[in-house]
């Protein structure tokens, strides 16, 4: 599962806040790195300083190993270096000879010297030689210290001095905490002025995703449209990005305004074409028919073949004229003629409209389900009972003798809801998008000798949406729904 992509604004907020928030950090680490160096270099200089302080401190003594070598209870020699005047707390002096450390004292906040334990001796044994300030952990309450190691009061002795690095750590320590805190306010502010500076600086790109938007919830795909919508002169300027694109994507509408008032005017004249043809041929498919009728039932002596042909004229002339009458009334309902609209009862209208269906279908199996209460609509009887009866005869022409049909009337709120259900063998998935178009044709799928024009559903989609209303379609095998919902119901 991908994860969701993250908005331009938020991407640039982040990018900010991440931006600041690096520069943050590297001058902090270099801050405290450079700290640390300056305040080491120092403690470098105190430690030398100390060094220097040591020399004459001490004199040859006879103490023996581990305390005092005559026994004549003189000072230890390291504590002599400790009781010098202006040693700081903390200072570190020892004695190391023969492998062992004599004397280790550290200066208390009192200015006492106190013994090192062993673990802090075992430290000391492990200091390098060298004369090279070196840091030291001399375990826990003493922390870590650094220390040099010098030549002692005898040739055979060696003098550590050591300065605690507590004063250092601290200092460091605490300035980590300050750049952390104000690095981390600073970025927190930044990412707020950074997002409202990001949202100012877009506002122009959302006026024009808005005008995108409401250009793409118009109905482009039919009728008269008016794509009047543009972006804002001020959001259409190409010097600047955001501009560039609404300039783009106003070229584009004007691109689109003309092809839709082409497509629209070439419509207009294909159906004033076929509201003309239509209405002209009327007349003499009349014409045709009377004549025909005429001759037929006429005290005429004529042949076989002549009798048939003109039954044959006949039947086709009234094909036809049903053809042209259904493409005069599409182009009138294009057109936007005004229905007329009653107030009629909806359930009467269906029954009578399955009524017929069972006239002329008796091989189907007829059901009709409607409330038991009235329910009055304001609507068009006859268009109305035009659609209902192009729905219940496309489920007799396209299903086989046997089938089940059942048309049903509800409420769903204000609305009402029409239902024609059959268990015939259903409507191919392709062609159930295009099943309202004009012209479509379903005898490939749902199979029966006798085929159609191809219209009577668009009719029955023209007039429910000039009711305002909708028509869907659900199949498979075995189940077909066609519904039709119309709002407006009277309570």
């Amino acid at each position: 599962m991908s994860r969701p992509r993250l908005t331009l604004r938020r991407r640039l907020v982040i990018g900010i806040a991440g931006l600041l928030a690096a520069v943050t950090l590297v001058i902090g680490v270099v801050s405290v790195i450079a700290l640390q160096g300056f305040l080491m270099n120092r403690l470098d200089l105190q430690l030398d300083a100390a060094t220097n302080r040591s020399q004459g401190a001490f004199r040859p003594s006879d103490d023996g190993p581990g305390g005092e070598r005559d026994g004549r209870g003189d000072e230890p020699n390291a504590q002599k270096f400790l009781a010098l005047s202006g040693q700081p707390e903390g200072t570190l002096g020892a004695i190391i000879g023969s492998g062992a450390v004599f004397n280790a004292a550290v200066l208390d906040s009192g200015g006492r010297p106190v013994t090192l334990d062993s673990a802090a001796l075992g430290a000391l044994l492990a200091v390098p030689t060298d004369r090279t300030p070196t840091t030291v952990d001399l375990g826990k309450g003493l922390g870590e210290y650094r220390v040099v190691v010098e030549t002692g009061p005898s040739a055979d002795d060696l003098l550590v001095i050591g300065l605690p690095l507590a004063g250092v750590q601290d200092t460091v320590m605490r300035l980590s905490a300050l750049i952390a805190g104000i690095g981390l306010l600073g970025v927190t502010a930044a990412a707020v002025a950074g997002a409202l500076i990001v949202r100012a600086a877009l506002r122009p790109l959302e006026r024009v995703t808005a005008t995108a938007t409401r250009v793409s919830e118009l109905p482009l795909d039919r009728g008269d449209v008016a794509l009047a919508v543009r972006v804002p002169d001020a959001d259409a300027d190409p010097a600047t990005e955001v501009g560039a694109v609404g300039s783009a994507l106003n070229r584009m509408l004007e691109h689109v305004a003309s092809a839709l008032e082409s497509r629209q005017a070439s419509e207009n004249k294909v159906r004033t074409f076929v509201a003309d043809a239509s209405h002209e041929l009327r007349t003499p498919l009349a014409s045709i028919r009377g004549y025909s009728e005429l001759t037929r039932r006429g005290n005429h002596e004529l042949p076989d073949d002549v009798v048939h042909a003109m039954a044959r004229i006949e039947s086709e002339s009234v094909r036809m004229t049903s053809l042209v009458e259904d493409l005069l009334l599409l182009a009138r309902l294009d057109e936007g003629n005004k229905l007329q609209f009653a107030e009629i009862d909806l359930g009467r209208l269906l029954a009578d409209a399955v009524s017929d269906a069972q006239a002329a279908g008796g091989d189907h199996h007829w059901a009709i389900e409607v409330p038991d209460e009235v329910v009055l609509i304001t609507a068009d009887p006859g268009r109305l009972h035009q659609v209902f009866a192009n729905l219940l005869s496309n489920a007799r022409t396209h299903t086989p003798a046997g089938t089940h049909v059942a048309a049903r009337l509800r409420l769903d709120g204000s609305d009402t809801v029409i239902e024609v259900r059959d268990d015939g063998p259903g409507i191919d998935q392709a062609l159930q998008p295009n099943v309202f178009e004009r012209f479509v044709r379903g005898d490939g799928s749902r199979s029966r000798a006798k085929g159609s024009t191809g219209l009577g559903l668009a009719i029955v989609s023209a007039v429910v949406e000039a009711h305002g209303g909708t028509a869907e379609v659900w199949s498979e095998p075995g189940d077909t729904v066609f519904r039709i919902t119309l709002p407006g119901r009277i309570l």
